[in-house]
């Protein structure tokens, strides 16, 4: 499948050298998620081939996303899309079925073997917020706000957000900012983990490029070997991970044996 430059369902896919550059591109009206977002989000995963070091997503306008179009929980919803007052009515293989596809343009960020990065300004809300704690690492302007407004609208988090906010921050504070719906701004969002980054808005795009550009400085193949072994570790008993490492490691020497013969 080709990549090109013209935006589909307000997602534009741009292969620039070894970085796949993903954008939303409906700063109107913040960016704000539909089904036909998450579709496309979804079929991104396809465009992460062999060349691909890194993922970077990001946002146009004044907010990272403002997370669900709101239309979604009208009674006419969107034309094409079923509203979720409708899918509430459905049998509970639907809504899983739903909830699942919507998932799927989540789950793969942490997924794939590469290293993905969200750059975020302005407002990350819901969706918008799970999305970027769907990537391995956070640059976040100065204006950033991070917040899970699912419980204020009576409903949970479920694109994967969960999983991603725990596991960066633990259950307390996960538990708090979720239940509040509080605002995380930058500074906070870094001291706690959420972020990796915090830099002044119009210098967003060149401190996510030389995070990018230093990550290409090691073999293609070391740094998807460590994101692979990292992601283990904290599962893994002490013993299984010392087996996962010497795996891990026979296969990078095996890998430099062979570029030196050739």
């Amino acid at each position: 499948m080709p990549i090109g430059t013209t935006d589909i369902d307000g997602v534009r896919i741009e292969l620039k050298g070894q970085v796949l550059e993903i954008t939303l591109t409906s700063p109107g009206n913040r960016n704000a998620q539909t089904p036909a977002t998450w579709r496309r989000l979804a079929s991104a995963a396809d465009f992460v081939t062999d060349e691909v070091r890194a993922v970077v997503l990001a946002g146009e306008g004044v907010s990272f996303s403002a997370g669900l179009d709101r239309r979604m929980l009208s009674a006419e919803g969107i034309e094409g899309e079923e509203s979720l007052l409708s899918l509430a009515g459905s049998e509970k293989e639907v809504v899983d079925r739903f909830i699942r596809s919507a998932q799927s343009a989540f789950s793969w960020w942490s997924q794939t073997p590469v290293i993905t990065i969200a750059a975020v300004q302005g407002h990350a809300i819901g969706a918008g917020f799970q999305l970027a704690l769907a990537c391995d690492l956070i640059v976040a302007a100065d204006d950033a706000l991070f917040a899970m407004r699912e419980t204020s609208l009576g409903l949970v988090p479920d694109l994967t957000g969960t999983w991603g906010l725990v596991k960066r921050i633990g259950y307390s504070r996960a538990l708090e900012i979720c239940a509040t719906g509080r605002f995380v701004d930058a500074e906070e969002a870094v001291r706690l983990g959420i972020a990796n980054y915090q830099t002044p808005p119009d210098q967003l795009v060149e401190r996510t490029n030389a995070l990018v550009a230093s990550f290409l400085t090691a073999p293609a193949g070391a740094v998807r070997e460590l994101k692979s072994l990292l992601q283990v570790a904290e599962i893994n008993s002490p013993t299984d991970q010392q087996l996962a490492e010497r795996i891990a490691q026979t296969k990078r020497l095996a890998d430099l044996r062979s570029a030196m013969k050739g």
